[in-house]
């Protein structure tokens, strides 16, 4: 179902690789190493064919990406790739998966504040997404941590070109998450942790939904006044919870996957 994009070999010698070598663009693909292993861990992704990105720090016009023909199980951090967004490997010796291009490079691009994007066929999110009316109700504490920041892009076929990129770019607008229908979702951030916290939260938002849905019973909506200032409350803590998440995770793996810092 995946396949990669055709790119122009020639950027590997016009640019020396060497230039991404920072502490920076390592801990960056660290914590995206850790993020694809935790996320294959928890079965949030599908094959080879689900992405995570993330701006190069340092470098505003290039970013980090899985390559094609790996699963999350197995990338690591050297294995993680370098492209501009006009399709060229910078760093690597794969290419990307082509929608994971035409998405990814487009997103960026058109919206500087997405500095990360995670793009999952999680089960759970994506089976709301499936269904009419708006996939993620405000009727659990968790789905309030998402309250005001969701959108919803129609189904337009595989994204193999820079307009479709461009357009669920325009989808995303000003939200956080898009239910991408009958497709998946994607969650944009500022920051890998905080991509990484939003992804894992929706899927257990979506997960709790869809088995309180299926016991046949209405659900029990909050009243919006409730839900906003609900919201309110998760968002004053800042960023902390999402640094100490992804840390945690990291812990987690350095005894079970030690791999994924290589």
């Amino acid at each position: 179902m995946a396949h990669s994009l055709a790119v122009d070999d020639t950027a590997r010698h016009e640019i020396d690789p060497g230039l991404f070598d920072t502490p920076e663009v390592r801990q960056a693909c660290v914590d995206l190493a850790a993020c694809f292993r935790m996320a294959a861990r928890l079965g949030m992704e599908e094959g080879i064919c689900n992405h995570f990105s993330a701006v190069v720090p340092g470098f505003d016009d290039c970013f980090i990406v899985n390559p094609f023909g790996l699963a999350f199980d197995e990338i690591r951090a050297s294995d993680l790739i370098i492209c501009d967004f006009d399709g060229r490997v910078l760093k690597g010796d794969r290419p990307p998966e082509i929608t994971a291009y035409f998405i990814h490079a487009r997103v960026h691009r058109s919206l500087p504040r997405a500095r990360v994007a995670f793009h999952t066929h999680m089960p759970y999110a994506t089976s709301l997404a499936l269904v009419e009316g708006q996939p993620l109700q405000w009727a659990g504490q968790t789905a309030l941590k998402f309250y005001g920041r969701t959108a919803v892009d129609d189904f337009n076929g595989l994204a193999l070109d820079a307009r479709e990129g461009d357009r669920i770019a325009a989808a995303i607008g000003d939200a956080d998450v898009v239910f991408m229908r009958n497709h998946g979702v994607m969650v944009v951030g500022a920051t890998i942790a905080e991509a990484w916290n939003d992804l894992y939260y929706l899927e257990r938002a979506c997960e709790v939904q869809v088995l309180a849905e299926s016991t046949g019973r209405k659900l029990s909506p909050v009243p919006p006044e409730l839900a906003a200032a609900t919201y309110a409350q998760m968002r004053g803590g800042g960023n902390e919870s999402a640094v100490q998440h992804l840390a945690s995770i990291k812990r987690r793996l350095l005894k079970t996957d030690p791999d994924y810092l290589l």
